[in-house]
């Protein structure tokens, strides 16, 4: 697998794909972006923090439905090819939103998308139980609500990443990247334990408010305090002439494809986010119907709490070897391999876990570390292009969604033919 690199001798040539025999200038993209500057470090310590709260966040909204889905079906009778219609509508709107939050974030700011998007998800989860309380078919209005969370969700990334591609350093954007996406473990480890409780002791609409109400505060706090002096209303009109008067607004997308390196990052990142999609929304039903008996709040906890330091470790790792020298490449590609070769081994090892602690720690192990993705590919396309950064990831995360749609529906299908194989068997006898 070919990751790009780029001159690190020539600080004011255009970005390159540099591999053998590639010339240097062979995609014209600017290495710096034209409309940012670095923040310093009292403005990032303002921004990194406050950036992961809303990463966690983004991941408590993500959440909540996967672990109230075994509630809600027992509630309203559903069974699992239906409550498999319900948890894949998600992706089936996240995706249709991504190259387009990247591509207006690239020209407009990301910070702006990413405070409208938060705020509007926000209150799609306040609504989604007086919604479903409200009408006679509530599989149909979750599954809009669940559709149309994924299309607010579908931008977040794709304007993180152009966000940093402008405001980050080269050398600081490993741990950047990963320290703000801790957050997705650490929002899956607070829903996973206190939706856990609220879930039980409350009801399953408990938790819907319990992750909504913070991400609705997140957007007006941004709105107020970070965005303060800046013009946060993104008119039509601006709209209009920030994506068609841009001196940026031309992407040379024949020039992208055309390189092997930006392929490169897109296969690998559809082939690990969907593995990670899918972990993630089968992961509760998983262990509840192999082990019926085991503590929801263990298997909702333990993997992501193992996952928050491997993430911190590889992203401080990668940005000590490129501050000594090393290839930011080779530095790259290294983190890919832990977190897509070596992750991989467990998931193997956890379809022949024989119990319950065995699966748990197959689990963890694996989710430890996709997290070096931070590190390698997810940072790779800022280094690729960071003038259209926020357009490259969303194509690549458009190519993990959709294969995350595929292979939860695919699982679906298999868990309900097995388990039809399963009782055909037991009634032949």
């Amino acid at each position: 697998m070919a990751f790009a690199a780029y001159n690190e001798g020539d600080k004011n040539t255009n970005m390159n794909f540099i591999r053998p025999g590639d010339s240097p200038n062979e995609v014209p993209i600017s290495r710096t972006h034209p409309n940012g500057t670095y923040w310093s470090k009292s403005e990032a310590k303002s921004w990194v923090p406050f950036l992961f709260m809303g990463t966690c966040l983004l991941y408590c909204a993500r959440v909540t439905l996967p672990i109230c889905a075994s509630a809600m079906a027992e509630q309203y009778e559903w069974d699992k090819k239906q409550s498999g219609v319900v948890l894949g509508s998600f992706f089936w709107g996240y995706c249709l939103t991504q190259i387009l939050g990247g591509y207006i974030s690239d020209r407009l700011g990301g910070a702006k998308i990413l405070m409208l998007s938060t705020c509007a998800w926000g209150l799609v989860v306040i609504l989604t139980p007086v919604i479903v309380h409200q009408t006679s078919a509530p599989i149909v209005l979750l599954t809009a609500s669940r559709f149309l969370m994924g299309l607010l969700q579908g931008v977040f990334y794709p304007s993180l990443t152009s966000l940093f591609s402008i405001k980050v350093r080269e050398s600081d954007r490993a741990f950047t990247s990963s320290s703000v996406c801790t957050g997705s473990q650490v929002g899956t480890l607070l829903l996973g334990a206190v939706g856990s409780v609220l879930l039980h002791r409350y009801g399953w609409e408990s938790v819907f408010y319990f992750s909504g109400l913070p991400s609705l505060l997140w957007g007006v706090c941004m709105w107020k305090y970070l965005l303060k002096g800046q013009d946060q209303i993104i008119s039509l009109e601006s709209l209009g002439n920030g994506l068609v008067n841009s001196k940026n607004s031309k992407v040379p997308w024949k020039k992208l494809f055309q390189s092997t390196a930006v392929w490169a990052v897109i296969v690998a990142h559809i082939c690990q986010a969907g593995t990670f999609f899918c972990l993630l929304s089968w992961m509760p039903t998983f262990f509840h119907d192999l082990f019926p008996d085991s503590k929801g709040w263990v298997f909702n906890v333990v993997p992501w709490a193992v996952a928050i330091p491997f993430s911190l470790f590889g992203g401080f790792l990668t940005d000590h070897l490129i501050k000594l020298g090393f290839d930011t490449a080779k530095v790259r590609k290294i983190m890919t391999v832990f977190a897509m070769g070596f992750s991989s081994i467990f998931i193997k090892l956890l379809s022949y876990s024989g119990n319950y602690y065995q699966a748990v720690i197959f689990l963890s192990a694996n989710l430890g570390l996709q997290t070096f993705n931070h590190s390698g590919v997810s940072v790779n396309v800022q280094d690729l292009a960071p003038s259209c950064a926020g357009s490259l990831f969303g194509i690549m995360n458009t190519g993990g969604a959709l294969c995350g749609s595929y292979e939860f529906s695919f699982h679906s299908w298999l868990d309900r033919a097995c388990f039809n194989f399963k009782n055909r068997k037991i009634y032949e006898k």
